[in-house]
């Protein structure tokens, strides 16, 4: 393995042939999915995360109690 990486460190390459490889390995350590939702701005799955409305969640009201005085 480290003859490999010493042969592919002497290899001369043009510079497209450089930025193809160097993608490849982004996208090899990345993962595919995750660089297509960094570049779109979406979610794969297609399901909101936030839906507008507020949730009641931890911390959402003081001391646990709600919101209405309850």
């Amino acid at each position: 393995m480290n003859t490999q990486l010493s042969n592919l460190l002497e290899k001369e390459v043009s510079r497209k042939e450089f930025l193809g490889m160097s993608g490849l390995a982004i996208a090899s350590v990345f993962g595919l999915g995750t660089i297509v939702k960094l570049l779109t701005g979406k979610s794969l799955s297609g399901v909101s995360r936030h839906s507008g409305s507020s949730i009641g969640g931890y911390g959402s009201s003081p001391y646990g109690g709600f919101k209405d005085g309850h």
